[in-house]
């Protein structure tokens, strides 16, 4: 079901993404963001990560991905994202986008936006929202 078909209080469809093994060092290489937090399990270990971390911004690329796919597939559609960064991802999590509609005009709407993994750490992202043209 579209964004478009929903009301104020509804929820959108429940987006799951695989975080792959080598996800932050293809991001990495795609974004420009190297830090061995990133790319190097020993050196997130050792900084008592327990491991490396996927960047804050590819976790969001899982969430704007879930808002575009509810809003029909355009990514044109999407105005405006903003989110808040509250626990880090780990190679071959799962992240569990979730939302509701918020508010709701004629020409858009405004959908407060959650993320989890499935390995229980909730809020992973937080304090989220995204702006769609309808």
């Amino acid at each position: 079901m579209s964004i478009k078909d929903l009301n104020v209080g509804d929820a959108i469809e429940e987006q799951k993404n695989q975080v792959g093994k080598y996800q932050p060092i293809y991001y990495a290489g795609a974004g420009g963001d190297f830090n061995p937090i990133h790319i190097d399990p020993e050196f997130g270990n050792m900084v008592g990560l327990g491991g490396n971390i996927l960047q804050g911004l590819c976790t969001m690329s899982f969430v704007a991905k879930a808002v575009v796919d509810n809003a029909g597939g355009d990514p044109e559609a999407l105005k405006r994202i903003k989110v808040r960064f509250a626990k880090p991802v780990k190679p071959l999590d799962t992240v569990v986008v979730s939302g509701k509609v918020v508010e709701k005009s004629d020409t858009e709407a405004k959908i407060e936006l959650s993320a989890d993994t499935k390995n229980g750490e909730v809020n992973v992202i937080s304090n989220a929202f995204a702006v769609v043209r309808l």
